[in-house]
């Protein structure tokens, strides 16, 4: 995000905060908190592509600050990020958070550049499409870049709650670079990709979404309409790849049921733009053994089912497979958990297992290992067949303040 519209930012939030505390003498609560990270990744398997390397260190700042006044109800929150990597293109800073907002009775106003999460699936979060992806930072697409916007929200008991969303800038999606690992063979140079809407990034984008619950269902209901997160890639003969930001409408369920121990779960998206039609889902289930032999081990057993019209061209490569894994949570002091599980094409051999493992040591230090290995990927996968030799390793230690 360019400076001048951070500086934007930051002046409506502050002009708002001069008002709030001109409008009478409130006490206003301050919290800080700071995350440093260390990060290594090893790709041990050879590069597919000569400039990439294998070794990956890297640091990474997370400073959180927020200060709340009028009786809780008025607040402005901020979360950046900062990392520096031996690749050039994982090498960025991101402002994650920073807005305003005041809640009064039962609705919520939040202006500035947020983040938020929609979803209930475990290995692919279809719906989810506020924020952009942050594609160099983590493969699974867990981490979003933040969005400007406002965002209105009413609360009601008897018909659930309606978040109405106003976007009216686009972010682009970041690939690895030269020496990075998970790429294309062609580098691929943000700048580069253009937009369908002649505004570009400045395209106004909206977005709606309703949930509720009746008894043990939860549902929510979105529309979303503007230029997609997604870039939407070709391939011609020589193989050079050619992309651009379509504007789409898509329209989204999510469904849970809660019933014992198990929690039965849906999300599916009907995607339209002029260039692609497509509908997808994601639907499973998770049983959990709780407690098990009285010392607070629970064991989560987990199984989906993937579907995606585009086949091999899905952005994500999972176009009908199937995951399954287990959730362990040793429920300790340190937080110990593990998530274990793996991708696997019922059309081919490709699989992909991975291993996500966190424990806090002291009350400031924590340790995450994550790994992920691509086995057996055919050269028809026309994403993954470029990430075959990406498997790796990654440790990263934490220390907050």
């Amino acid at each position: 995000m360019k400076i001048k519209h951070i500086l934007a930012v930051l002046s409506l939030l502050t002009g708002l905060f001069t008002y709030s505390q001109n409008d009478e003498k409130k006490t206003t609560t301050h919290e800080f908190e700071l995350e440093l990270e260390g990060e290594y990744r090893y790709f041990y398997d050879d590069a597919l592509f000569e400039e990439q390397e294998d070794h990956f260190p890297s640091l990474a700042i997370r400073p959180e600050y927020s200060v709340t006044w009028n009786k809780g109800y008025e607040s402005i929150n901020f979360k950046g990020f900062l990392r520096v990597d031996v690749d050039d293109e994982r090498t960025h800073w991101d402002i994650r958070e920073l807005y305003y907002q005041k809640a009064k009775n039962n609705w919520e106003l939040s202006l500035g550049l947020k983040k938020v999460y929609w979803g209930v699936a475990e290995s692919n979060h279809l719906t989810d499409i506020i924020n952009q992806t942050d594609a160099v930072e983590t493969f699974d697409g867990e981490e979003k870049l933040g969005q400007p916007m406002a965002q209105f929200t009413w609360i009601t008991d008897k018909f659930g709650t309606f978040d109405f969303f106003y976007l009216p800038y686009h972010r682009k999606r970041t690939f690895a670079g030269e020496k990075g690992r998970l790429r294309f063979p062609v580098v691929i140079d943000k700048d580069d990709l253009n937009y369908e809407s002649s505004a570009q990034e400045w395209h106004q984008d909206f977005a709606f979404r309703w949930k509720h619950y009746f008894d043990i269902v939860d549902i929510g209901l979105s529309h979303f309409y503007g230029t997609g997160r997604e870039p939407l890639f070709s391939f011609d003969t020589q193989g050079n790849i050619n992309a651009f930001y379509p504007v789409i409408h898509q329209t989204g369920l999510e469904l849970q049921i809660t019933h014992d121990a198990f929690l039965w779960k849906l999300e599916s998206i009907y995607r339209n733009a002029d260039a692609q039609d497509f509908f997808a889902l994601v639907a499973g289930l998770e049983y959990t053994f709780s407690n098990i032999d009285g010392n607070g081990l629970d064991i989560g057993l987990l199984g989906e089912y993937l579907y995606d019209e585009r086949d091999e061209l899905a952005l994500n490569a999972l176009q009908n497979d199937v995951f399954f894994g287990s959730r362990i949570a040793f429920n300790d002091t340190q937080d110990t958990s593990f998530l274990i599980g793996g991708i696997t094409d019922l059309e081919s051999s490709s699989t992909i297992f991975s291993l996500e493992a966190s424990r806090r040591f002291g009350s400031s230090w924590t340790a995450e290992i994550e790994a992920r290995i691509f086995s057996d990927i055919e050269e028809n996968e026309l994403i993954l067949s470029n990430f075959k030799d990406d498997s790796f390793f990654r440790l990263s230690i934490s220390k907050y303040f």
